[in-house]
């Protein structure tokens, strides 16, 4: 399976933080992108994310690829207080795709892939036209989908 996992951190020492979960993934690690420099998103005053994207090849159930994912932040020292708040660590699972390319979708009380507002978010877009300028969303083509967003992602 496939998987397209979005990456951020915006505490203590981020670029490590990052490169955790690329190291976790070096394995099955098909493509990343730059690190990325993005303003917070959802309404609460902390500093600027460092985003990535990373594209993997995994033997996992989206389930068990949720539980490493959830692992790799609870390693990270990962807090859950305040909704869209400051993080040392997010990884989200944000597309998966069978063998044969075909998009997977999934909901369930604890995942939903395609991730239900990687459309919204730039800093998602970006880097994953970075690295795959064929990805698609939903059915639909994520440069499409980038084009309608107008926040400023930049390379860190």
């Amino acid at each position: 399976m496939r998987a397209v996992l979005s990456t951020g951190s915006n505490m203590e020492d981020s670029r490590a933080h990052l490169a955790s979960v690329e190291t976790d993934f070096a394995d099955e690690l098909v493509a990343a992108s730059r690190i990325y420099r993005t303003a917070p998103w959802g309404g609460v005053e902390q500093p600027d994310f460092y985003n990535q994207i990373l594209i993997v090849d995994v033997a996992e159930s989206p389930h068990e690829l949720l539980a490493r994912c959830q692992r790799l932040e609870h390693n990270a020292h990962r807090v859950r207080d305040i909704r869209w708040g400051p993080r040392t660590l997010d990884v989200d699972i944000i597309a998966l795709y069978d063998d044969t390319g075909a998009e997977l979708t999934l909901d369930t009380p604890d995942l939903t892939v395609p991730h239900p507002r990687a459309h919204e978010r730039a800093f998602v877009l970006v880097p994953w036209l970075e690295v795959d300028g064929k990805a698609r969303l939903g059915g639909r083509g994520v440069d499409k989908l980038a084009l309608t967003l107008d926040d400023e992602v930049t390379p860190a």
